[in-house]
């Protein structure tokens, strides 16, 4: 059995890109590692200005372990040569050696003195015989959990604590985390067995639910929370699955990691916009939606107006919208009534310069739209078709596209087609106008296809909105010319030589008084009505 785990874990570390090795080693990918932490490190430095929350509380700030890596060099029985009665200590005295935590930067051996290159082999060789303990303790809670009483359960949970729960340094706010590679953990071949051993000892159930709800307290989940920025994927991974666990088990604290949930969202969109977790986090409310009992409370309505919709404004939105559109989608599935509020919402956070995530707001509007009653469409569509307007029109021939193929959905093209005396107003002008000149030629024709489907619903109609439409243009044309005379005939005035005669002064008077006379008429028609206005109330008074 043991071989097995051990041939499980040693098989991930190979398969995971940039993961240290326990000889110091990892060539390139770990020497890339080792120049972002150094980095980040100097950054680190910065002001406390620039810190965005204050650091969690220790766990446990009385904990002192007395060993040291030294003492993970002595030899330790196993615990098959040990009598049944004597393994909860040597389980104890385990959990206790590997809370010996180590300095996982790579360094160069030959920069060093003699002396501390002797001392670094020690420190590899106690890494690795720390990595086969936490084997052992995987391999041994995974048979039997049933001794783990009150006290064990306190050295676990400091193991826990002393190798998972950390600090990261400050990351770089000028990346987008789109193009910014990852950058794996040095430290994983141990932090991956201490993730593992905690998640087989959290679903289990043998142990007492009473005993977790003591020790697995708010601050025990916040310092979980906070590990949700770790740059490795791999570790957010792992703490998705146990915070999901949890939160399935311990029912006290469903509440609390909702809010903190919450408030690591508020942080990312009006403090930080960053976060590393955001993707994992959202997968695990989507989980928690999906059992949201009918009707929905204030509460969970509220998140969505406060949080979710919010989060469609933050930079890095492309990295968690999959897993934001699925709890937005939710949320719908659930109260149709909500459509309203998400739809307004998406207008409101609409974006104007950039056109990936204009694609991404497009695709999430059509999971909305399926999923809108015609009553709650009625209320958002004026709004909305307005701003589908400048999508549809959009230069960038991806956005125009993806526009207007929302056609192509059954059920939305029918709650258009039930309000085309509404919509098409609104959309005949962008509709004609691409058909016209737009330079892509899908975009042409899709438009062309757009206007044939209203033709076919309702030619007196398109008819209408055609004369209406030319009817505007002539009389925006007729306006613009009238408007640009005047602005010729007031350049002739003012530009004229200062040597000119009588006549050519008199002719150029002339028509500036013909060019302002428009303009002066309608002040002086509001200057009398102001003059009769303040007549009247005078003989009033």
């Amino acid at each position: 059995m043991l071989k097995s785990i051990k041939k499980k874990f040693s098989n991930k570390e190979r398969g995971g890109a940039g993961s240290a090795s326990s000889s110091g080693g990892g060539g390139k990918s770990e020497e890339k590692t080792r120049r972002k932490k150094k980095d980040r490190s100097k950054k680190s430095k910065k002001s406390s200005s620039s810190s965005h929350s204050e650091p969690l509380p220790p766990l446990y700030p009385e904990a002192k372990n007395p060993f040291t890596y030294e003492d993970l060099l002595k030899p330790q029985p196993s615990f098959q040569s040990v009598s049944a009665s004597e393994r909860p200590a040597l389980f104890v005295r385990k959990l206790r050696l590997c809370c010996v935590t180590f300095e996982w930067d790579p360094v160069d051996d030959m920069q060093m003195p003699a002396q501390t290159r002797v001392e670094n082999r020690d420190e590899v060789r106690a890494k690795e015989v720390k990595r086969q303990l936490l084997l052992e303790l995987v391999e041994f809670i995974g048979k039997s959990r049933s001794f783990i009483d009150e006290a064990i359960l306190v050295e676990l949970l400091k193991m826990v604590a002393a190798n998972l729960f950390r600090t990261f340094p400050p990351a770089d706010e000028t990346v987008d985390p789109e193009d910014e590679e990852a950058v794996f953990e040095p430290a994983w071949p141990h932090l991956q067995i201490v993730y593992e051993f905690f998640l087989r000892f959290i679903v289990s159930n043998d142990v007492d639910t009473k005993l977790l709800k003591k020790h697995i307290n708010g601050l025990f989940v916040q310092h979980i929370l906070a590990l949700f920025q770790s740059e490795d994927p791999r570790e957010r991974d792992y703490l998705k699955t146990i915070l999901h666990r949890i939160y399935a088990k311990l029912m006290a604290l469903r509440a609390f990691i909702r809010r903190a949930i919450n408030n690591a969202f508020f942080v990312l969109i009006y403090e930080t916009d960053r976060h590393n977790g955001v993707a994992e986090l959202l997968e695990i409310l989507g989980s928690i939606i999906n059992g949201f009992a009918l009707p929905l409370k204030k509460e969970h309505k509220a998140f969505l107006r406060r949080v979710l919709i919010p989060l469609h404004k933050v930079r890095p939105l492309p990295v968690f919208h999959q897993q934001l559109s699925y709890c937005v989608t939710q949320f719908i599935s659930k109260d149709a009534e909500l459509a309203v509020p998400v739809v307004k919402g998406l207008v409101k956070f609409w974006p104007v310069t950039n056109s990936n995530k204009e694609v991404l707001f497009l695709n999430e509007l059509e999971e909305v739209l399926e999923l809108t009653q015609p009553e709650e469409f009625k209320q958002v569509m004026v709004p909305l078709f307005k701003q589908l307007c400048s999508s549809i029109g959009s230069p960038h021939f991806q956005v125009a596209e993806r526009a207007l193929f929302l056609w192509h959905n059954e059920y939305i093209s029918s709650l258009i087609a039930d309000n085309k005396e509404t919509l098409l107003p609104i959309l005949f002008p962008v509709l004609h106008t691409n058909s016209q000149s737009h330079w892509n030629p899908t975009v042409n024709n899709l438009t062309v296809n757009v206007m044939k489907i209203f033709m076919d619903m309702d030619p007196d109609l398109v008819t209408q909105c055609s004369h209406n439409y030319t009817t505007t243009a002539t009389r925006r044309e007729s306006e613009r010319s009238e408007r640009d005379q005047k602005w010729d005939a007031l350049k002739t005035v003012y530009e004229a030589p200062a040597g000119n005669d009588d006549a050519a002064s008199s002719n150029g008077s002339a028509s500036a008084r013909s060019a302002l006379n428009g303009a002066a008429s309608t002040t002086d028609e509001a200057a009398s009505t102001a003059d009769e206005s303040e007549e009247k109330q005078h003989i009033a008074d």
